[in-house]
């Protein structure tokens, strides 16, 4: 997983944006099944329960 600087300038920044989505997949994964899923989160974008449902919900319309 890659977050680059330009998404989030602050290293702590960056690792609870991957901590979110990580979390986002691990909780969505049974039902997703064998997929290489890519997420690049817009520029600014911070960290948030919020962020973390909104993924699940595009996960699971990724099955659909």
């Amino acid at each position: 997983m890659l977050v680059s600087r330009e998404h989030a300038a602050a290293a702590i920044e960056r690792n609870r944006l991957k901590r979110c989505i990580r979390e986002a997949f691990r909780l969505e994964q049974e039902r997703l099944g064998p997929i290489d899923v890519l997420v690049r989160p817009p520029y600014g974008v911070k960290a948030s329960a919020d962020m973390t449902r909104r993924l699940r919900e595009l996960f699971v319309g990724l099955n659909a």
